[in-house]
């Protein structure tokens, strides 16, 4: 389960970016773009936002986090590239030791 949520944040991340990408540069370059990519992309991050999160409620017994990286988990993917962070210091640390 740990390696679905290892790719599961990555994913998280990388539509994160992508939809501010939708907001902040397609929204006022070309708006017929925007509003047809805006439902796909958000339902995408939507998606993958809840699968991060019930994943990692699922994984904090058997990793055995604390309450402070439990919570560092979660509030990384509100953060743009927070998901890239945690998946290297945390997942990748926890997973080799």
């Amino acid at each position: 389960m740990l390696k679905i949520f290892k790719v599961t944040a990555i994913l998280e991340g990388i539509s994160y970016l992508v939809l501010f990408a939708n907001m902040l540069i397609i929204k006022n370059n070309n708006p017929e773009l925007y509003h047809t990519l805006l439902r796909p992309l958000g339902m995408t991050h939507g998606v993958l936002f809840i699968g991060y999160i019930l994943l990692a409620f699922l994984l904090k017994k058997s990793m055995n986090w604390d309450l402070k990286t439990f919570v560092i988990i979660l509030v990384a993917s509100l953060i743009p590239f927070g998901t890239f962070y945690i998946e290297k210091k945390y997942l990748e640390t926890k997973a080799n030791a």
